[in-house]
């Protein structure tokens, strides 16, 4: 079991894992079959759980309630880490990755909605798709350059991470702010209590996962009982995790492989299974707007937001890059940024609702989207790999002219 946490803490592992699940999912989906609904929607909406709590829940509302709470407690974890001890620690720190992870969020929303104006009523309400960067799939892929290549800077990947990050944490608050439904205040106010009582034991340094666990899923039931999505509990109890005596680390250490290995591949794999009807119903999903905004945003609106922004606050301020990182090494760390699976499908399903016609054309645009950002960033990062690196003085511009 050690020797299978440690491997499913590789982010290429966790990588492989969700592209296996993404490509069982369609397959699944696409399986022939004699009735309607297919196998893969009857097993999508297979409920369980108790009614008296209002957790009869259908196996996709589970994993993407519930399981992917543990993602996005991994995810605070790692947002704290950085704030606090991090990255992120101090502002000249901080600037850059802060500013190219709003970038990278502005940018894209602004391409899917510049290409769904008047597409109907409803269309803008997914704005926020491809705003998301899965963090898991990108680092995955820069793995593997480095592994093939050998020769990317190691600041490309501390770059990702660190946007990432606030990536994640934008992402998080879009959640809570604008997919916020029939807000219930009693319940919500009740998740404080055991929320408080996780905080203080963590705080006091009392770890036994049966005395934390107990509460944890008390905050995620009460939560969810709120309205605000479930995900959100993840990132609170996640806060409240001490930094100072590394507890967070050897927390997010020990739940890492729950999330890499179990959580995310579930969630994708009962999100990614899009009966696409053929050539020809690929080719109405593809000519959808809502998909169209989508690719565009992945990929036209990452890149743009994130490397303009960087290229910007870096030729006007003091923030600098690493040494090493050049202009063409940041653009193809921007087409990674492009990748958008995991928090891009859940925003997808809080927009339109899941199993709708347009949320199957979210899946569709999301994955070309993320397909064709991961194709291109390994292009651009693997012939960069291969010629030498400029001097960053000829590359890229370190300080205010």
């Amino acid at each position: 079991m050690a020797r299978l946490a440690e491997t499913l803490r590789a982010e290429t592992v966790g990588g492989v894992l969700l592209l296996i699940a993404a490509v069982a999912a369609l397959i699944w989906a696409n399986w022939p079959s004699s009735g309607h609904p297919t196998g893969y929607e009857r097993f999508l909406h297979t409920a369980f759980g108790p009614s008296a709590l209002h957790l009869h829940l259908s196996i996709a509302h589970w994993a993407g309630d519930g399981l992917l709470a543990i993602f996005f407690f991994v995810a605070g974890l790692e947002v704290k880490r950085e704030f606090v001890a991090g990255d992120l620690s101090t502002p000249s720190r901080a600037a850059l990755p802060v500013l190219a992870a709003v970038g990278g969020m502005v940018a894209p929303a602004v391409a899917f909605v510049l290409i769904n104006l008047g597409s109907g009523p409803g269309a803008l309400k997914g704005w926020a798709i491809p705003s998301a960067t899965d963090i898991a799939f990108a680092l995955a892929v820069l793995a593997v350059l480095a592994v093939i290549g050998g020769r990317l800077p190691s600041g490309l990947r501390t770059f990702l991470l660190t946007r990432a990050v606030v990536d994640d944490l934008i992402a998080i608050t879009i959640i809570a702010l604008f997919f916020t439904k029939d807000l219930s205040p009693i319940p919500l106010a009740l998740a404080l209590i055991p929320l408080a009582a996780f905080g203080t034991l963590a705080q006091l340094g009392i770890r036994p996962w049966w005395l934390l666990t107990p509460l944890a899923l008390a905050t995620w039931t009460l939560v969810h009982a709120s309205g605000i999505h479930a995900t959100v509990a993840g990132v609170l109890l996640a806060f409240t995790v001490p930094v100072a005596d590394g507890m967070a680390e050897r927390v997010e250490h020990s739940i890492r492989p729950l999330s890499a290995g179990v959580a995310v591949p579930i969630f994708a794999f009962c999100s990614a299974g899009v009966a696409v009807g053929g050539w020809s119903g690929l080719g109405d999903s593809l000519s959808d707007r809502i998909a169209l905004g989508i690719i565009a945003g992945l990929v036209l609106g990452k890149a743009v937001g994130i490397f303009g922004t960087t290229w910007l606050v870096a030729r006007f301020t003091g923030a600098r890059l690493d040494a090493d990182i050049g202009g063409p090494e940041l653009l193809g760390l921007s087409l990674l940024g492009g990748i958008g699976f995991t928090v891009s499908l859940l925003v997808g399903q809080l927009a339109y609702g899941e199993g709708s016609t347009r949320d199957e054309h979210v899946t569709v645009g999301v994955l070309a989207g993320s397909l064709l950002a991961a194709g291109l960033a390994s292009v651009v990062l693997g012939l960069r790999s291969r010629r030498r690196r400029p001097l960053p003085s000829e590359a890229w511009p370190t300080s205010p002219r």
